[in-house]
Formats: structure tokens, sequence, C-alpha cells
């Protein structure tokens, strides 16, 4: 049986996140820089366990006033200990509430840079393998942050998302443009259902381009987030598509 993975942006103040568990296989928890504190960190992970739901860390910029969405320009050894910092804090949490860690996931710009930059994700990725080479890296398909990953032997998920739109490169469409985002059920499912069984996408040129679907995001604060996550599962399911974590 065919399977993949949902994951979801959680952990940031939301409403609707007990909501979301049910619907998804892993979850990227804020780790208190560009949203969210210890209290919902720890919160949120016990939400997870009680969901059998993989717990990864969403490091972002320190950025609440943006949530984390605009791009910092940092000394290379900047994002590298950003991203660290955010590791060891997320880890002693999850230590406490004996949950382990499974994967690491870059929030809004952060992640936006890291891929299309080889230097952003070569220092995301060197501080993912000397915190825990064990880990898992989930980035944009086809970025720069998969192909960093495996210059270093550090395993990676390719991430594809269910309600956002694609540009010709494969990148997503900037949030500042009006057709960044998804607004129909209907559409996030179609393009799901082509991104998970074709391993394509379709461009807001109107071109099919191609994709590598390893794991399904669905932003947590996005206003049709449960949803969309409800009607993904369903249609996953319905084709014989196995949910799982990676």
């Amino acid at each position: 049986m065919p399977c993949i993975d949902i994951n979801c942006d959680l952990g940031e103040g939301m409403a609707n996140d007990a909501l979301l568990m049910p619907f998804i296989s892993s979850a990227n928890i804020a780790c208190g820089f560009h949203a969210g504190d210890e209290a919902t960190i720890r919160k949120t992970i016990r939400l997870a366990i009680a969901n059998k739901v993989s717990v990864g860390a969403h490091p972002g910029f320190a950025d609440k006033e943006n949530f984390g969405r605009k791009e910092v320009e940092l000394p290379a050894e900047g994002y590298y200990h950003l991203t660290i910092e955010q590791l060891h804090l997320f880890r002693r949490v999850t230590i406490e509430e004996g949950a382990p860690l499974h994967h690491v996931k870059a929030h809004g710009a952060l992640y936006n840079m890291a891929a299309k930059n080889a230097m952003i994700a070569r220092e995301l990725v060197r501080a993912v393998v000397d915190f825990d080479p064990s880990l898992i890296l989930y980035g944009l398909s086809n970025s720069f942050m998969l192909s960093e990953a495996e210059k270093f032997g550090l395993k990676s998920a390719s991430e594809v998302f269910a309600d956002r739109t694609y540009q010709e490169d494969g990148s997503l469409t900037p949030r500042v443009q009006k057709n960044a985002l998804l607004n129909e059920v209907d559409a996030a499912r179609q393009q799901v259902l082509m991104m998970a069984g074709q391993q394509k996408v379709i461009a807001t040129s109107g071109n099919i381009i191609p994709v590598k679907a390893d794991t399904i995001c669905i932003h947590g604060d996005g206003e049709y987030a449960v949803a969309f996550a409800k009607a993904i599962y369903d249609v996953l399911k319905e084709k014989n598509i196995e949910i799982k974590s990676i």
C-alpha cells in the first residue's frame, strides 16, 4: 500500500491544534521564536503524544511581530546559531515530556530563504547534523535544503503543500501575491491527489511541473486548516494511501 506523511505547523497560538491532530501524522511545533513559548510547546507535545503524532521542531526567525514571515539577513553563522539554539530549547521540553524528537522543519521566511539559498540551507543542515544527525529534515521539494542535506548525509523528506500555489520554478507563490493560498477544499484535495499520485503539480502559469511528495504540509494557521485537513485525510484513505510519519 502506498503511504505518505501529513504534517502541520502547530503550537503557534491558534485555537485549532487539538482539532487538527486526528488528521495528521507529524507535527511541526513552534520553538518560541516566531510564535509560542515553553508552555505552548509542552501543551502541543502532549496533544501529539495523545494522538500518536510524530513530534518535530519548527524553528524560525525571532520575529513574533511578523510571525517569522519577514526575511532577516544574517551572517552565515547566524543562521546556524539561530537554528541550533531553538533545537536545544525544544529538546529539553521533549525529554521532560517523554516524546522522541523526529524531525526538523524551518518556518516561514527561514524556510523560504533556505529553499532558494544554498548557503542558508547549508547552515540549517549543519545545525541539525551537529545537534542530532539521526533527525529528518523536512524541506521543499527540489530545493537547496534537500540537496544540502544529501551532501551531509542527513535524511530528508521532500515536502509539498496542500494549501499553497506553486510557481513555474517549483517555488511557493509569495504570500504577498493574491493567488498564494488555496481557499477551496476541493482545490486543495485535487492538488494533493495529483502530488501524491502523480508527483506533479499545476503551477500558476497553468503548466504541470514535477515535485516529489514524501510529506504534505497543511498550515495550522490557515483559515480553512481543519476543513482542508479532514478532506485530505479522507480522500487519501479513500484512495488506499496510508497516512503515516516518515
